[in-house]
């Protein structure tokens, strides 16, 4: 998406504003849910101790069998060159084995192949999203003993750094062209990862906040 510079408007020039990318209606239209899941994973209290921290890993491992299958999907690896770099499931399995935790799967998969490409890109367009937030979750595992070398790994940014990691996502996720369909598939499959979080939740014991003592 290109915009005018300077030199091409004038005070006459009465052309609307660009709309808004892709990501951002996305973000716009998933806001109400992502804000209420987070809250509800807080409230939860996954890193009061490590036990309330295995329930949590035990989710995030779930969430990342569900979407394992896109990291090799040609359609999206023509979207997202660098999409097999960005899987995640071998670091939480290596965080799994850090803490002894049971990997027995907390459910079937959510996808399988092949995954409609539109639908994929946003169920990845949250998984790459909640990257975003590791560095906040980090500090709080750090007062159990645990960081991105241990029980963590999933967590751990992109050496090129989140934000870059993050803005060529979307940059690709954005570059990409639609039909008003497909458009409306990305937004669907945005929201149905966030309720795939959701139940994963419940599934994992966190629903209930522990007992204060």
């Amino acid at each position: 998406m290109s915009s005018a510079s300077p030199s091409d408007t004038s005070p006459s020039d009465t052309s609307a504003p660009a709309p808004a990318s892709r990501w951002r209606r996305l973000q716009a239209a998933t806001d109400a849910v992502h804000r209420a899941l987070d809250a509800r994973i807080m409230m939860g209290d996954p890193f009061r101790d490590r036990d309330r921290y295995a329930r949590f890993l035990a989710m995030q491992l779930q969430i990342f069998r569900d979407v394992d299958v896109l990291y090799a999907d040609p359609a999206l690896i023509a979207v997202f060159p660098d999409l097999r770099e960005r899987r995640r499931l071998h670091l939480a399995e290596q965080d799994a084995h850090d803490l002894g935790l049971d990997a027995a799967p907390l459910a079937a998969p959510a996808l399988a192949a092949p995954v409609d490409a539109p639908t994929g890109m946003g169920w990845l367009y949250v998984i790459e999203g909640a990257d975003l937030g590791s560095p906040f979750l980090l500090q709080e595992t750090i007062k159990i003993g645990i960081d991105e070398a241990f029980g963590a790994r999933h967590m751990r940014g992109h050496p090129q750094g989140r934000g870059l990691h993050w803005r060529h996502f979307t940059e690709a996720l954005d570059a990409v062209t639609l039909s008003e369909a497909e458009e409306a598939r990305v937004v669907a499959g945005a929201e149905a990862a966030f309720a795939r979080v959701n139940r994963l939740f419940e599934a994992a014991g966190l629903a209930d906040p522990p007992p204060r003592g």
